[in-house]
């Protein structure tokens, strides 16, 4: 197994040089998913004993998802449990998701939110955004992530800065999910409270790409993959990225690429925070029902396996996931949580009058969340950041 297949090709790209999303464009992924099949025993012990020079890299990555690996997830399990301890502690960060709205202009086949759904749609006001944020402050929460459907008229630049600005005195951290921008809109964003950027590419495969996502400007894969360097550019603190487990059937490819993405991310832009999901879809409106490509064992295995190879990288664990499996991936590789999560707008002071995005498997409150975490030995993080 060579490390040929880690580097950068000098092919020319359309995205900006000198960027995370041009470095992901070079490196030569499909060299690398090949490495998953053709590794074996003697790849696996290299990599489980820390790569090269005590360094692992992306062709180590592939040997820990191969299916070889498959049959070593005890002693993966724990050293990414060994390694998350060692960087991380005994904490688990938690936050929640709060939905400005489900208006969406884009038809995408996967998601609740789609144009084309016939659902109740609804936009908060920055008064009633604030009630749900006073809530989830009640509750413990002091990170925040806010999350809107793609409809730039209606979830416009000025209204997203209206409503970070109106969250900043109650809340000390402030994430955004929404429609990707420019650097001078991140910047707008930045200044008015918010510190966090989180962008799903959805998938790294470009066939697949176009095929889900039908309508509206998320139709452009170039200007959603490189959204991460304009937040970074723009002063985000933080920058999640992420992948959605059932769009493509292929996801070693999709973990390869996100592990592509989120170490390119640390080599540019190496003062932010960088953390990455990998959500298993789940049924949503529209009649969209995933043929999940990975099982329990599966997941447990591609989250080891990046703990493993990104020892600094947060990785995020959302209510998608039902509770047992939440519960057990504590200390696998998992820092941040989502708990007593509501994706429909409004339905933290609800019942709301808008339909979710998607529906949640873990409906366990905060406090019983805090409780787990608590008895199985770790902290409950609520705060981490103040801003000056």
């Amino acid at each position: 197994m060579t490390s040929v297949a880690v580097e950068l090709e000098s092919r020319p790209t359309g995205l900006p040089p000198g960027t995370a999303a041009a470095d992901l464009a070079a490196t030569d992924l499909s060299t690398l998913r090949r490495l998953v099949e053709s590794a074996t025993d003697a790849h696996v012990d290299r990599a489980l004993a820390g790569g090269r020079n005590g360094r692992r890299d992306l062709a180590d990555l592939a040997a820990l998802l191969s299916p070889v690996a498959a049959s070593r997830l005890e002693d993966m399990a724990r050293r990414a449990r060994e390694t998350t301890i060692r960087r991380f502690g005994r904490t688990i960060h938690l936050f929640a998701p709060l939905y400005l709205s489900n208006e969406c202009v884009s038809v995408c086949t996967y998601c609740g939110f789609s144009a084309q759904n016939r659902i109740a749609r609804r936009t908060l006001s920055p008064a009633e955004l604030v009630a749900e944020a006073r809530v989830l402050r009640s509750q413990g929460f002091r990170h925040l992530l806010l999350v809107a459907g793609e409809h730039a008229r209606i979830v416009s630049k000025d209204y997203l800065v209206e409503c970070v600005t109106a969250l900043a005195p109650h809340i000390p951290s402030i994430g955004v999910e929404v429609q990707v921008w420019d650097t001078d809109t991140y910047r707008r964003l930045v200044e008015a409270g918010c510190d966090g950027l989180v962008v799903y590419q959805e998938t790294y495969d470009r066939e697949t790409y176009a095929r889900v996502h039908r309508k509206g400007k998320k139709r452009n894969y170039d200007w959603r993959l490189a959204a991460p360097d304009r937040g970074a550019a723009a002063g985000m603190r933080r920058l999640g990225i992420g992948a959605l487990l059932g769009l493509h059937p292929d996801w070693r490819s999709e973990a390869l690429a996100l592990a592509a993405h989120a170490q390119a991310l640390v080599r540019r832009w190496w003062r932010c925070e960088v953390s990455l999901s990998l959500p298993r879809l789940r049924p949503a409106a529209g009649g969209f029902d995933p043929a999940d490509p990975v099982d329990d064992a599966g997941f447990v295995q591609l989250l080891c396996a990046l703990r493993l190879v990104l020892p600094d990288v947060g990785i995020s664990l959302s209510t998608r996931e039902p509770p047992m499996l939440r519960d057990a991936l504590v200390g696998l590789g998992v820092t941040h949580m989502s708990a007593g999560s509501h994706t429909e707008p409004g339905g933290y002071t609800g019942p709301s009058e808008g339909d979710p995005q998607f529906e949640i498997s873990d409906d366990r409150s905060p406090a019983e969340i805090a409780r787990v975490l608590r008895a199985a030995g770790y902290d409950p993080v609520w705060k981490d950041w103040q801003r000056t």
